[in-house]
């Protein structure tokens, strides 16, 4: 039902409707042979063992109309799939109403699934079209009554189930087609009341979610320009600064010194934030990833080139492990080296001094697996969720680096997630963390 009121594809409902009578056929053949061969109820068993059989054609006849119309990604033509579907209510009335013909017609209780049909049209039509059903349900099942009760048509008991010949009374011929056709109508009613509802606020939560991705892109965009500017204002002061840190417009005394020293790292972490969010907004703009097939061994190469650096300082143990089967792999190269680059960056900032870094990359059949773990500070168990949000850091991750910009794992993520994977982390056993993101290899599998 949800998937019904959140989809606007007509191909869906139809289809949904395909599989509810899958579940149709089975209860009918089902019910026959229960109610005859253990409930010992006269029936046509033949006939009705035959309506399950056409049933069972037509549906599938259905099943391959709609693959059909759907091969290859192909849009099908919404208003045949509208009629394709008004032609399976229709058609599933006029199947039920030839059932309750040779199950015992008025006396078989099982004539109150017209109802179901009737919730099955409000939901799936529109209102006309659902008053319209109602209508033709009521037409079949008052024929059906009238020429039972008249003798037009053979009346097939429900032998050793009911006793009396109901069919044969007026009155109550005539009360319960009232009774019928008045819960007919109110269900139509009380159904297309509901889902006219629903459809609606689906269509203002359709309207608002619009709305807020136009603002979204608007305040990306408003972003992209501000930051360019600042990034260029910032690059200005820094040029100026290397020349004043550099001497080169004459000697600074020890405490002028420190002044601009500590003037050109606040500008350097300026421009590192600057830039990250630079690169965040213009990914999010942009959408778009120029994937290639590219080595695996290379980009991981590179990563740790990056970072051999500061742990060769800090005197911590960086060791990789990649499997020897895994060759090539299908994306943004630049991208994901930066991903992987700024897991190892944030591992060798977090891990002490004489810690260990350990980098995996696992073949996985269609998947590639990059893990990498450390002996650092772990993170708060609460707070493992957020860390891949914008600006988020975690707690113990401020008592140890104060001006980091909270960007870069949320840069991972959406790196990651562009490529269709996925990005975790979760605290190790024995101390410290562990990064793990998994990629699609190749074009088909992402």
């Amino acid at each position: 039902m949800e998937t019904l009121f959140q989809s606007s594809s007509l191909v869906q409902r139809a289809r949904w409707l395909i599989r509810l009578r899958w579940a149709a056929i089975a209860g009918l053949a089902s019910a026959t042979f229960v109610a005859s061969k253990i409930m010992h109820v006269g029936l046509p068993v033949s006939h009705l063992y035959v309506i399950a059989a056409i049933l069972l054609f037509y549906n599938f006849v259905l099943f391959d109309l709609m693959r059909y119309v759907t091969w290859g990604g192909r849009v099908a033509s919404p208003t045949k799939v509208s009629q394709t579907i008004t032609f399976q209510i229709s058609a599933d009335l006029i199947i039920l109403t030839v059932i309750l013909h040779f199950s015992g017609g008025i006396e078989n209780p099982f004539f109150l699934y017209f109802v179901f049909h009737m919730i099955l049209a409000s939901i799936l039509l529109s209102t006309l079209q659902s008053y319209l059903q109602a209508t033709f349900a009521v037409l079949l099942f008052g024929m059906l009554i009238l020429l039972e009760c008249f003798g037009i048509i053979a009346h097939y008991p429900l032998s050793g189930f009911v006793v009396h010949n109901h069919y044969r009374d007026g009155l109550f011929v005539f009360g319960t087609f009232i009774v019928f056709t008045t819960t007919i109508y109110l269900v139509v009613y009380m159904t297309t009341s509901i889902s006219k509802q629903l459809r609606n606020q689906q269509q203002e939560l359709a309207d608002a979610n619009k709305l807020l991705k136009q603002k979204d892109q608007l305040k990306n965009e408003y972003v992209l320009r501000l930051t360019h500017d600042i990034k260029g204002h910032l690059a200005a002061i820094q040029s100026c600064l290397d020349i004043v840190v550099d001497q080169m417009v004459g000697p600074l005394n020890e405490k002028q010194m420190d002044l601009v020293e500590r003037a050109y790292q606040r500008a350097g972490k300026c421009m590192n934030f600057i830039a990250a969010l630079l690169k965040l907004t213009q990914m999010k703009l942009s959408g778009r990833l120029d994937k290639v097939n590219f080595a695996v061994r290379h980009m991981v190469f590179n990563a740790i080139a990056a970072v051999e650096r500061r742990t060769t300082k800090k005197n911590i143990a960086l060791s990789y492990e990649i499997d020897s089967s895994l060759d090539e792999m299908y994306g943004e190269p630049v991208l994901i080296e930066e991903c992987l680059t700024n897991l190892l960056f944030n591992a060798a900032r977090y891990t002490p001094e004489k810690g260990r870094i350990d980098v995996k990359v696992k073949n996985e059949g269609d998947t590639v697996l990059v893990k990498v773990s450390d002996t650092g500070i772990g993170i708060p168990e609460g707070e493992i969720q957020k860390i891949f949000e914008e600006f988020y850091r975690a707690e113990n991750a401020r008592k140890v680096e104060r001006n980091g910009t909270g960007l870069g794992l949320s840069i991972a993520k959406q790196i990651i997630e562009r490529h269709g994977g996925q990005i975790w982390a979760e605290n190790n056993q024995g101390g410290g963390s562990t990064f793990s993101f998994r990629l699609p290899k190749s074009p088909r599998s992402s």
